[in-house]
Parts: C-alpha cells; structure tokens; sequence
C-alpha cells in the first residue's frame, strides 16, 4: 500500500479535476429503472440487518428512510469502508517543529517527484472507516462530519475522495427505490434497521491468492457485495452479463479475462472489461482473521462462492475506545499511555494499513497485541513483526503505516496534555494494551 500522505495528496489532486462532475446537484427523484435487487435466496431478518440504513435529510427537510447503498451500486453493508480526506491533520500541532520536515514525505507521479514538505500538510492522512463504526455524517458547503459512534468528530474535506460523490440510493417504504443527488443531502443517520423481508444476500465465498487462502464476505472490484449484482464482460458470442448468484467460482484466466463456472457447471471465460480483467481493482475479503484484505489482480488466483454466515449487524460493531499501551525506543525508554499512531490513528476501530506481496492488510487495532521493528543493524530489512491478539505473528512489509513514511507515535501521559513524541526511526517495538 501506498504512504497515505501520498494516497491523500493524489486523490485530492485527481478528484478536484473531476469536481463538476461529481457535484452536479441532482435532485432526488424515484428511478424507475433502478433495480429492487430480487434474490432467489431465502430472504431473512439476519441477512437485513447487515445491510446499510438509516435516515438521509436534504437540504429542504424533505427526509428518506430505508436500506441504503452508496454510488447507487457500491458500499451496501455495515462491513464496508466509507472513505474520504482530511483537510489538515490536528495531531502535527503536538510534534517538535524539529521533525517536521524529515525526509522521506515525497512522491512521484507522471515521472514528476513532488516534495511534500514539512508543514502542517504533510502529515495529512485520508480517513477510512466502517460504516458499522459510524453513526451520523453531514455535509455543508465543502465539508463533510463524520461522528463515529465512540463520539469522536472528524472534519472532512466533502470534495476530497469522499464516498458520498455518486450519490446515494434509497429503498424507501413509502417511495420505493430513489437515487438522491450528493449535493443536496444534509445529513445521513446510521442506525440498526427495524425487520423487513425480501433482501439480498451479501457476497460470501473463499479467495484463493499465490500467497494464502482468505474467506469471508467478498467484495468483487472494489464494488460488487451482494448477490444480485453482475459480472459484466464479453464472451466470442458478444456481451454477457452475469449475476453473482448464479455463479459458482470465478478463476483468473490471464491478465485480462476471468473464467466463470456457474452452479449448472457450465463455463464462461470474460474478457474485455474491467470488470472480468485487466484494470479490475482488487477483491476485497472480510476475513474473520485480520478485518478486512484487498487483494490485488495479480496476486488472485480463485474465488468460490457459497451461502456462508450472515453479515454482521450494526449492533456487532462496538464503539472504538482510546488506543493505549507501551512504545519502547531503540534507546530503551519506555513511554506509556494514550497513543496517537502514525499521527493518525488514535481508537482501537482505526486500522493498521501494510500490504504484503500483493494484498493489503487492514487490521483494526484492536486484535493487534504487539508490533516489532527490525534492529537498525539489519540494514535493508523488508519486514515488521505484527502479532495479533489471536497469537498469529503476519511479516508485513515496512510500507503503508509501517514504511518510512509514518509519522511517528504521540503519548500522552496521566495528564492528557503534553504528549512525547518518538519519531518512527526511534520506534522499535509498540505493545498495545487488550479491552
């Protein structure tokens, strides 16, 4: 995974370009043609409640209520992440001017190396966060409030890599299904939804990678989730269009085509888009070990399908509590106390992002137990130790929160006021503290 302050840095850059796009003001109004995603499964109460909900209030008052889906098509469960910039980070303000303007916060795009400096902006990092995790959002002029269900208030830039830039769909029970235009929702308040029939079922089946075997809820291209969304691709006989729920394996055929079994046994290879192949961004994978992964095209290998446990619901999706615990130095002192890691991540619902060959990990903190650097003597070492909770030890690659990049680690002691500060290449091991 890519340093965040470079991520943050190029999202913002590439989606202000696109602004007028992704800001047309469309009103709402109830879409004939949206579909009501009818499932030959047995509808549920528990499959229900791990869908997306709330309560969304536009600018007039006018205000829906019903099972939600982000962009129309994409983020539909609680699992599912909600992602956006920040305009500035609040935690630099606490770091010695002395290290500000450190090394190492640069990038390079187009060929074009960009220094990002030492001033406040470059320790901004983009937020990332469940839905499960998140009780309301609002939107005004060009900011976005996020409030998480700890109570923590993030101030958002609204036109910075936000999910709420395709709109929102709405199943409403008195409108029926209506796709409601960003620019004029005000509020959006998550809560558990009341029982109702007649869902679909979330995507769920074991990924196959050249490096481990991951299962759990399945993302397909960063976008698909339930099982009445499609594969899409050309076939030698034209155009094919395939719901998920007919499927029972897809396999990665080259580069650019996927071979599709379905549940009569019969075979499809797809190519042509980036849905089936070249350009495909990834699956993501709730596996029950880590939180969630992405893994990339190239590390995919298969995927099979299957009926699987319910997706969690909102009430499983405990509110974070202060991160907390002990950051040795390579000096040997021992700093205890609330910790802000990386200048970013400050409760146990935030995640540890670091990618190893070809899939990115994200592990909240709170099933992380320890995570150790190599000796500066190892000159050249590819990987830090993070051991979970469960005893598991991952050797993840010093890229992402663990790269040269991070910012470094805050803790404030007893009086809440005056953190320390150990800059990342003091950092040798951090020992977080358990519920």
């Amino acid at each position: 995974m890519n340093d965040k302050t470079a991520v943050a840095r190029i999202s913002t850059l590439l989606l202000l370009l696109g602004l007028a796009a992704c800001d047309r003001g469309v009103e709402p109004r109830t879409d004939a043609a949206a579909p009501a995603e009818p499932t030959a499964a047995p509808a549920t109460t528990e499959v229900y409640e791990g869908l997306l909900y709330g309560r969304v209030t536009m600018a007039d008052g006018e205000f829906y209520e019903g099972r939600l889906r982000f962009g129309g098509n994409e983020e539909a469960l609680w699992s599912n992440t909600f992602n956006a910039a920040r305009p500035e980070n609040p935690w630099v303000g606490h770091v010695p001017s002395s290290h500000r303007g450190r090394k190492g916060l640069s990038f390079e795009i187009f060929g074009i190396e960009i220094n990002l400096g030492g001033d406040r902006n470059a320790f901004v990092r983009p937020f990332m966060a469940r839905f499960g995790d998140i009780a309301r959002i609002d939107a005004r002029g060009r900011e976005l409030r996020v409030t998480l269900r700890s109570g923590s208030v993030h101030e958002l830039d609204r036109y910075g890599a936000d999910d709420l830039a395709d709109g929102l769909r709405v199943w409403d029970a008195t409108r029926g299904v209506v796709d409601l235009g960003e620019r004029r929702i005000r509020t959006i308040e998550l809560f558990a939804p009341p029982p109702m029939e007649a869902v679909p079922r979330p995507l769920y089946g074991t990924v196959h990678t050249r490096h481990g075997v991951f299962t759990g809820l399945v993302q397909w291209d960063r976008e698909e989730c339930l099982v009445t969304d499609a594969l899409d691709g050309m076939t030698d006989d034209g155009e094919r269009s395939l719901r998920f729920e007919t499927i029972r394996a897809i396999a990665r055929r080259s580069r650019t085509s996927s071979l599709v079994t379905l549940l009569d046994g019969t075979e499809v290879e797809l190519s042509g888009s980036r849905n089936a192949g070249d350009g495909n961004r990834g699956l993501y994978v709730d596996d029950a070990r880590y939180g969630r992964v992405l893994v990339s095209w190239d590390a995919f290998e298969r995927v099979e399908f299957s009926p699987g446990p319910v997706a969690p619901a909102y009430g499983a999706f405990a509110p974070g509590r202060a991160l907390t615990g002990t950051v040795l130095t390579r000096s040997g002192d021992r700093l205890t106390g609330r910790l802000v890691y990386d200048l970013d991540e400050s409760e146990t619902t935030e995640t540890l992002d670091a990618p190893l060959e070809g899939i990115d990990y994200t592990i909240p903190f709170a099933r992380i137990a320890s995570i150790m650097l190599p000796d500066r003597e190892r000159r050249g070492a590819r990987h830090a130790t993070v051991i979970l909770r469960s005893g598991e030890a991952l050797q993840l690659e010093r890229a992402g929160d663990l790269g040269d990049g991070n910012g470094g680690m805050l803790i404030f002691g007893a009086d809440g006021r005056s953190p320390g500060y150990v800059p990342w290449a003091d950092v040798r091991q951090i020992d977080f503290d358990g519920a």
